[in-house]
């Protein structure tokens, strides 16, 4: 996003109807079977009740195109929110670090709309600030490099050309060496402090975020640690991943009805 268009998104609200639910990070997949069947049910049942759904980001496990909607899983998925958009549900879409090339073909077939990041969202005459939360992690400079370059439209375009079996093949080998880094990061002997930090957001970064909305809430996923935070700017609220596939079945969402905040689970 150029920074014309970041002020435009942070200076001009997405005005939106309550109750609103926030979801992110559900990484699905067709190899994650129980995670997907908990999303169709959620589809099917307790996000009815929203007047907004809000995605905030890293919605698949990865999107190299929308050459992926030719997949019957992508297409159903795709179906489920067409199908709660059809009902009355405003369905709002933010890009994460694993599906930013999600594109146009998507949105239509699954009508939503793209949300830059950051956002501003006004409900229930509250203003809150959106991220996916990956560019809050500015300690993380090889990361950030990565995301400056691969977020270049030129780039993107490049990318774009290849035949889809070479994106996805490393699309693939990329999530398998982003796991292989997580877990080894997680096993660093004598070093829980470190690991806690690594892929963690920056303080400054999210002061900053809120200096520049003057929202007195933000709420953002990507690093997989739900929890309400207290700054010294206002509220953040870190939004869960969704695993019922792997150990301790996880997934929530986050409602906002009559200017409250609460956190929802959602049924394994």
């Amino acid at each position: 996003m150029t920074e014309a268009a970041h002020g435009s998104a942070l200076n001009t609200p997405v005005r939106v109807s309550g109750p609103v639910f926030f979801i992110s990070d559900l990484h699905l997949t067709a190899g994650m079977p129980a995670t997907a069947a908990a999303f169709e049910r959620f589809m099917r049942t307790r996000a009815r009740e929203a007047r907004t759904l809000v995605i905030l980001g890293d919605f698949f496990e990865y999107w190299v195109g929308d050459e992926e909607l030719v997949d019957p899983f992508h297409q159903h998925i795709a179906r489920l929110l067409a199908e709660l958009a059809d009902a009355g549900t405003r369905v709002l879409f933010m890009h994460g670090n694993r599906d930013f090339l999600l594109g146009r073909r998507f949105l239509t077939a699954a009508h939503a709309t793209l949300l830059p990041d950051p956002s501003l969202l006004e409900a229930d005459g509250q203003r809150i600030a959106l991220a996916h939360g990956d560019a809050l992690c500015t300690r993380d400079t090889a990361y950030m490099r990565f995301r400056h370059w691969t977020r270049k439209r030129w780039v993107q375009r490049l990318f774009l050309t290849m035949p889809l079996r070479w994106r996805l093949k490393i699309a693939q080998k990329m999530r398998a060496d982003s796991e292989a880094g997580r877990a080894m990061s997680a096993n660093v002997a004598g070093e829980p402090r470190a690991a806690a930090v690594m892929g963690d957001v920056a303080p400054e970064a999210v002061d900053a975020l809120f200096k520049s909305t003057g929202a007195p809430t933000l709420i953002h996923g990507h690093t997989h640690r739900p929890q309400r935070h207290h700054e010294p700017r206002g509220e953040r609220w870190v939004l869960s991943d969704w695993d019922f596939d792997q150990g301790r079945p996880r997934g929530s969402f986050l409602k906002l009805q009559d200017g409250v905040l609460t956190v929802e689970h959602v049924a394994a």
